[in-house]
């Protein structure tokens, strides 16, 4: 039976409003915002006595504001991300989910360090020795000089010494990160597994299922510290790996206080904390050399050169009583106006005036179809003339003038054969004017045919002297959208982007087959390792495709099959043709198409 609500303003109906209001309206606040609080004054939510947020669950609170959802676990699609409040429910996926991202970070952290090892480890023995040298630091400069010093003293092959000792330091790197990574691949797997086993009781809210997911964490600790004992090389780094125990647990009791609640997510969480510091130190000692590590002869190189240039600079400056620089700065401020000018300004007027005026000049040509026609007119009535006067009747008025220059030329060869003679009172010299209009005529033709060709191609050759300028530009647009639109790895915009994207894919098949071989042949615990690096392939897959499937309109779908791949309890044959389908049918993940 439902009891009355009081009415409005009665003080029973503040005590209970106040608090819900005041934390709906906390959850709303920014995580930075909470971080900001939490520095200043840790106690902040004690002092305001909010019964639903604790000083552990403003630590929750935090990590869940500033985390960057991944894969989600295998649970209900509703159970994963949808919280209204901060509920024992919530606590419970928050430690499951905060062990999941912690797990896959330091997976993805000894994945970079064992590419880059591995790609050292396959190098010659100069590049090793290179490496050891001139690519670890000054400190590790010295030291090697020293040693190699040492050795040629010691009349031993130093050079053979330094490949020996990069060859010893690069294999127990590689022997530390690969059990490292098989640890935690098999830890990942377990989580997953434990968590689609007792989902239904996580899903619950109630008591029940955070205890449940206490137990199923400390339980996997004690896994992982079994696993870690085993490896006496990471031992010696960062000393044995001891996890706190929760005592004896029944998951069944009807009641437990918040007593016993938040003493038992303490000491989870302290473990977390631990695990993370301890896995920080070993990767310390065995992460790849940061890029000013490995560059640290060119920078120091270019310091050097710009130490050098800044004392040459301010002894030619006005701090020194010099204007050289006032003068250069002139000059070159002269220079580039000269430049600019002459090969940018004017250029551009030109192009710009050939273009404008092309049709203005349309009608102006060298040679105009009039004056051509009256030189065919003229040259017409020449021929018809001397071969009517010639023939001694008159021509048909459809003769061609081809016709009549046969005639002139018959004529013209029996008048050439005396030629002083006929020149003077024959027919000769008036052939060979009719030849000259010909001439002219075939000339002032051709001059014509020239002029139309070139006013139909005055625009392409504006054109043409346009594309340096064009080229310039297409170039300098291109750095500019390539600075602006960098491709940050799988998630940028670019084809290599959708390469990796696709590499990202092959991996989580390549090691989906891996998995069910080693199912195949009864190495479980290699197939949970297997399983653990499908997830992590799989999850830096779904932190990629998320922002462009979003765009395409294909998340939903997409995040589906995601999931599924994600499932233990999915049959590996349905997970191949999920995998199949994802990477036919979604923009996202399609080959980039070819360039003609």
């Amino acid at each position: 039976m439902e009891t009355p609500s009081s009415p409005a303003g009665a003080p029973d109906s503040d005590t209970d409003a106040h608090p819900k209001s005041l934390t709906l309206t906390i959850l709303s606040y920014p995580g930075r915002v909470w971080r900001a609080l939490a520095r200043s004054d840790p106690n902040l939510l004690s002092k305001l006595r909010i019964p639903s947020l604790s000083g552990l669950n403003l630590n929750f609170l935090l990590r869940s504001q500033r985390r960057r959802h991944g894969l989600p676990l295998p649970l209900h699609a509703t159970s994963a991300h949808s919280f209204s409040f901060l509920g024992d429910r919530s606590k419970s996926l928050l430690i499951l989910e905060e062990i999941v991202e912690m797990t896959l970070s330091h997976i993805h952290d000894v994945q970079k360090s064992l590419l880059f090892w591995q790609s050292r480890a396959e190098g010659t023995s100069s590049q090793k020795i290179y490496f050891m040298v001139l690519e670890r630091g000054p400190r590790a400069f010295a030291k090697e000089t020293c040693q190699f010093v040492a050795t040629l003293y010691c009349k031993r092959s130093s050079f053979q010494y330094l490949s020996d000792s990069a060859s010893d330091m690069i294999s127990t790197k590689l022997a530390i990160l690969a059990n490292l990574q098989h640890s935690l691949s098999t830890f990942l797997a377990e989580v997953y597994l434990e968590v689609n086993q007792h989902r239904e009781v996580l899903n619950e809210g109630s008591d029940k299922s955070l205890l449940t997911a206490l137990v199923i964490v400390d339980g996997l600790f004690s896994k992982l510290e079994a696993s870690f004992s085993h490896h006496s090389e990471i031992n010696k780094i960062s000393g044995k790996l001891k996890f706190e125990k929760l005592q004896e647990v029944d998951t069944d009791r009807a009641e437990w206080t918040e007593t016993d609640t938040n003493d038992a997510t303490n000491l989870i969480n302290q473990n977390i904390q631990r695990l993370n510091s301890h896995l920080t130190s070993i990767l310390l000692s065995c992460e790849k050399p940061k890029r000013v590590t490995q560059y640290w002869v060119r920078y120091t190189a270019g310091a050097v050169g710009l130490s050098v240039c800044s004392i040459w600079l301010l002894k030619h400056s006005r701090l020194m009583g010099s204007s050289d620089i006032d003068n250069w700065i002139r000059d070159a401020k002269e220079s580039f106006t000269g430049f600019w000018k002459e090969h940018v300004e004017m250029p551009l007027i030109s192009i710009r005036d050939e273009l404008f005026e092309t049709f203005k000049r349309r009608q102006k040509g060298v040679m105009e179809y009039e004056e051509v026609q009256l030189t065919a007119d003229s040259f017409h009535r020449m021929l018809l003339a001397f071969c009517e006067q010639t023939k001694g009747q008159n021509l048909p008025q459809n003769v061609s003038d081809q016709q009549m220059m046969e005639i002139v030329m018959s004529r013209y060869e029996k008048e050439v054969m005396h030629p002083l003679q006929n020149l003077l009172s024959g027919e000769l010299a008036r052939a060979m004017l009719i030849q000259i209009q010909k001439l002219k005529l075939d000339l002032e033709t051709a001059m014509l045919e020239l002029d139309q060709i070139l006013k139909a191609n005055e625009i392409n050759f504006a054109i043409l002297a346009a594309l340096p300028a064009f080229f310039i530009s297409v170039l300098l647009l291109g750095v500019v959208r390539a600075w602006i639109l960098q491709d940050k790895g799988a998630e940028g915009r670019g084809r290599i982007a959708r390469r990796q994207r696709r590499l990202l894919l092959v991996e989580v098949e390549k090691r989906l087959m891996q998995f069910k071989d080693c199912m195949d042949r009864g190495m479980d615990e290699e197939a949970r390792c297997r399983f653990g690096l499908m997830l992590y392939s799989l999850d830096r897959l779904y932190k990629s495709v998320e922002r462009h499937a979003t765009e395409t309109g294909e998340w939903l779908s997409l995040r589906h099959d995601l999931v599924e791949l994600a499932k233990p309890d999915v049959e590996i044959i349905h997970k191949l043709a999920i995998v199949s389908r994802v990477e036919r049918m979604y923009d996202c993940l399609l080959p980039s198409p070819r360039r003609l």
